[in-house]
């Protein structure tokens, strides 16, 4: 059985974008909202937001690839590319300054048309350093089959295979033609998830294909908005990677991909949601320790910094008074009466009683 792209209608891609209507409204919708809060905020505060996206795109996005970064040096990175002073600033690997290079040149271009030697820059900028890739800022150009395997040595099976390395440069020339034609005419939603679709099956470089194929589905979205639109898709598609995995799958042999872009747009809609709480939720970290500020005592101040680290979601399964001793090393009387008095200052509100006790911060997120 052939794969997609040795089919005769590659790379024409069938599906029904009217069922796309309810999500494409509701994404820019909440675009537009976005926008329009982003302007009345404090400059500090939309640098906060842009460091956090782009950082946790960075790294979910390596995740998904079976790579770990570490999220304070990247972050460090990006800030740095921004110009953004902060007191201690931690120095990046060259694996976090990679990904900050790649992340902050997406954003800074996002209106340019995509090219060849935009593709290759990307590539270079994530594996500059890389001892193991014979072919680096380049397409693939190894006779071998480019295929997909399962990591299962005693069964492997080929999940996919991509056009050939002597394909790879025609194929992406109709490629780039595609996306940079495709602006005005296809939906925002539709484009991002047939760019990604379409890049992932031409698989075009030895290594890095899925992370630089994400963020050209993020280039499509902000040149659909008209400026960089600052979501993680990749922190969903991670959280729900054996569906984004099995939704690419499907699409290996036939050109029929409804269910794929219906998937990715519901991704993409999702994903800006949880932007926007963690928009609000830097907002209102910054109200309550302006309010605080010369109210908490170090043990106070070091937990919750602690919980506003962990972002939104805070504590899975909340804040304990053994978590606060573990942190701050405090008796359990003093922890016990610290938090008492965060309760009282507005900062935590309780849960449960007994065993059961636990503490949340208390913002007013949407």
């Amino acid at each position: 059985m052939p794969w997609n792209w040795e089919l005769p209608e590659w790379p024409t891609f069938h599906y029904n974008p009217v069922l796309l209507c309810p999500l494409e409204r509701q994404f820019l919708v909440g675009a537009g909202s976005e926008f329009a809060y982003l302007k009345t905020i404090e400059v500090k505060e939309y640098h906060r937001f842009i460091v956090e996206i782009l950082s946790a795109e960075g790294v979910e996005s390596s995740r998904i690839e079976g790579e770990t970064l570490d999220r304070e040096s990247l972050q460090s990175s990006i800030q740095h590319h921004f110009g953004i002073q902060t007191r201690a600033q931690k120095k990046g690997t060259e694996k976090e300054s990679g990904m900050a290079n790649l992340l902050c040149d997406v954003y800074d271009s996002f209106d340019e048309p995509l090219t060849h030697e935009m593709l290759g820059k990307w590539h270079s900028m994530l594996f500059q350093h890389a001892s193991n890739l014979a072919e680096v800022g380049r397409y693939r150009t190894h006779p071998e089959p480019m295929q997909i395997v399962s990591h299962r040595y005693d069964s492997p099976r080929v999940f996919f295979e991509a056009p050939p390395s002597s394909k790879v440069f025609s194929e992406m020339t109709r490629f780039i033609e595609w996306f940079n034609s495709s602006r005005n005419s296809l939906s925002v939603l539709e484009r991002a998830a047939i760019a990604h679709l379409y890049f992932e099956n031409i698989h075009p470089f030895e290594d890095g294909n899925g992370r630089i194929g994400r963020v050209v589905a993020e280039k499509a979205l902000s040149q659909g908005v008209g400026r960089p639109v600052l979501i993680a898709i990749s922190k969903l598609l991670e959280k729900r990677k054996k569906e984004y995995y099995a939704a690419l799958e499907r699409c290996n042999r036939t050109l029929e991909v409804q269910q794929w872009v219906e998937f990715f747009a519901q991704i993409i809609v999702q994903a800006h949601a949880d932007a926007m709480k963690l928009l609000y939720f830097i907002l209102e970290k910054s109200k309550m320790l302006t309010v605080l500020a010369g109210h908490l005592n170090p043990r106070q101040e070091k937990v919750l910094l602690r919980l506003f680290a962990e972002g939104p979601d805070g504590f899975q399964g909340g804040l304990t008074a053994e978590k606060y001793i573990a942190i701050t090393k405090a008796p359990r009387a003093t922890a016990t009466r610290d938090l008492t008095d965060l309760v009282d200052k507005g900062a935590l509100f309780k849960t449960g009683e007994l065993r059961h006790t636990r503490y949340w911060l208390n913002l007013q997120v949407s």
